[in-house]
C-alpha cells in the first residue's frame, strides 16, 4: 500500500529521479515552458510550485533554499526578479499542463509544461510562397551588395 507516500518513481532510483527534476525545474525557470512525458509533467508540476513559492517568500533563506536546489545563479535571479512578481497575486498553481499527444518512438504520452502568464511569441506560420520571397530576398540583397562596392570604385576612379 503506499498511503501517504507522495511522488512517482518512473522507474528510476532516488539519485537520478532528484537529479533528473533537478534539471527540469532549471529548465522550466529557463524557458518557461518545457515538453517532457505526461507522467514526469505532472511530477515537475509540485516541483516548480515549491520554488516559485520561495520565489514569493523573497526572504534570503528561501533563495538559499532555492539556491541549494536548482544550483544556477542567474536561474535564481530570474526566479525571484521576474517570475515571482508575476505570481504575487496567484495562491497556488503557477503552471499549466497541455497535452500534446503521443512520441513517435515509444507512443509515451508527452505534454508541455508551462509557467502561467507566459506570453511565448508564436512563429509565423511559413508556406512555399513565403520561403520562396525569402529566398529571392536573400538573393537580391546579395547581387546588391556585391554591385555597390564596384560602382564606388569606379566613381573614386573619375576624377
Amino acid at each position: 500500500m503506499r498511503h501517504r507516500v507522495a511522488g512517482r518513481k518512473l522507474s528510476r532510483h532516488s539519485q537520478h529521479r532528484e537529479l533528473m527534476f533537478r534539471n527540469m525545474v532549471v529548465s522550466l525557470l529557463e524557458h518557461e515552458r518545457v515538453k517532457t512525458t505526461e507522467a514526469k509533467a505532472k511530477e515537475l508540476r509540485s516541483w516548480a510550485d515549491k520554488v516559485i513559492t520561495w520565489g514569493k517568500e523573497g526572504t534570503l533563506h528561501a533563495r538559499r533554499k532555492a539556491f541549494a536546489l536548482l544550483r544556477d545563479e542567474s536561474i535564481v535571479k530570474k526566479l525571484f526578479d521576474e517570475i515571482a512578481p508575476r505570481m504575487k497575486d496567484r495562491p497556488g498553481g503557477y503552471t499549466r499542463i497541455y497535452k500534446l499527444g503521443w512520441r513517435l518512438g515509444d507512443a509515451a504520452p508527452l505534454s508541455l509544461v508551462e509557467l502561467v502568464g507566459t506570453v511565448v511569441a508564436k512563429e509565423k506560420k511559413r508556406t512555399t510562397v513565403g520561403r520562396a520571397r525569402e529566398a529571392f530576398r536573400r538573393v537580391t540583397s546579395r547581387r546588391k551588395a556585391k554591385k555597390e562596392p564596384t560602382e564606388k570604385k569606379s566613381e573614386e576612379a573619375k576624377p
